[in-house]
């Protein structure tokens, strides 16, 4: 692995618990990892502490083989090759672009240093922009040029701190597309840090859900939605709920008995007696729900939010229970309404069941 944290704990003092918990995670030379989760779980943490911005007081952090960071040791940040892109772009105003995407070459010659330039700024789209400000670019731009500045002095890695947090959300997944396409151009590898599920499944490889400090799964954007490792995963990718249910063994097949009716045919289910009287809890995606109206099973709308092509609906069911179904937008039922669903579930995902509530 190129980079690779190995049980890596940040203790900030006074603090009674950790900022960061037995971490372990690889990324391959060439690859684009992001870590996400919610604001305070650590991830920017992690992120300062690969930079060389912040002590580890357990673990130990490799780049290329060689450990930049342990307890008693710490390679300074200047000397880690590494790039930052922030979430401020820390742009130069009174910097054309040019001079702030040339300003870490310095040691070249002007010519060879002119050159990097002019192939950054192609690289990222940019060409012909060098003499432009930055108060003249517009905030994808100046994300490109705070980009083009970070790859200029070709790094071994590439942090990027919530990059595109500033921008519009409309323009924010499509940057992450662009971001991702130069990235690969460049064969950089890169770590970023976002809380936005859909800029980490546009640009990631491989992706890190984290969750008061510590790395609940390091894994593709696929198995993250359809083979969760751990109940916060499940709840914290994609909308849906969990429902009780009853995993039973029916010749040699198991089926799954929900509220909203029986599963069978399903794929990499565990078997009933991996749960106390094969009760556990079953994780029932929008997109597991299928509006059907001859379905026997009926729910009521409590809650509609408009997509464009579909509707996200909250839906209660007589028992009381909670669903949620992604249903095509031509689909306009009222609020109140009851309407028919069936389950169609590839990816039975199952967990002990939570009897807190």
């Amino acid at each position: 692995m190129f980079l690779a944290l190995s049980h890596l704990d940040i203790q900030y003092p006074g603090r009674t618990s950790p900022a960061v918990q037995g971490v372990n995670l690889g990324l391959r030379k060439g690859d684009i990892g992001v870590l996400i989760g919610p604001s305070g779980c650590g991830k920017t943490t992690l992120l300062r502490a690969v930079a060389g911005l912040e002590p580890v007081s357990g673990g130990k952090i490799l780049l290329s083989g060689r450990v930049v960071s342990a307890p008693d040791q710490t390679e300074p940040a200047e000397r880690r090759r590494i790039g930052m892109v922030f979430q401020d772009y820390a742009l130069f105003p009174h910097m054309d672009v040019s001079s702030n995407v040339g300003f870490g070459l310095n040691h070249l010659p002007f010519v060879e240093r002119q050159q990097r330039v002019t192939e950054v700024l192609h690289l990222v789209g940019l060409a012909g922009a060098e003499k432009h400000f930055p108060h003249e670019l517009s905030g994808g731009q100046q994300q490109r040029v705070a980009l083009a500045r970070a790859l200029a002095p070709r790094p071994d890695l590439l942090l990027l701190d919530e990059p595109f947090s500033n921008l519009d959300v409309d323009l924010r997944e499509r940057l992450a597309h662009e971001v991702r396409s130069i990235l690969k151009a460049a064969n950089a590898t890169a770590l970023l840090v976002t809380h936005d599920q859909l800029e980490a499944f546009a640009i990631g490889d491989v992706i890190g859900v984290m969750h008061q400090g510590q790395l609940q799964q390091w894994d593709d954007a696929y198995s993250l939605y359809h083979r969760p490792a751990t109940r916060f995963v499940a709840n914290f990718i994609g909308h849906g709920v969990f429902a009780p249910a009853t995993l039973r063994e029916v010749g040699g097949q198991v089926v799954v008995q929900t509220p909203v009716g029986e599963l069978s045919d399903v794929d990499e289910c565990p078997l009933p007696g991996a749960y106390e009287g094969g009760q556990c809890d079953v994780l029932l995606r929008a997109d597991d729900i299928v509006h059907d109206d001859a379905a026997p099973v009926k729910a009521e709308i409590i809650r509609k939010s408009f997509r464009g092509s579909e509707f996200l609906y909250t839906l209660r069911l007589a028992s009381g229970e909670l669903l949620m179904a992604h249903v095509p937008s031509h689909h306009d039922h009222k609020l109140g309404e009851w309407i028919g669903i069936r389950a169609e579930v590839d990816h039975v995902v199952t967990f002990k069941r939570d009897t807190a509530h």
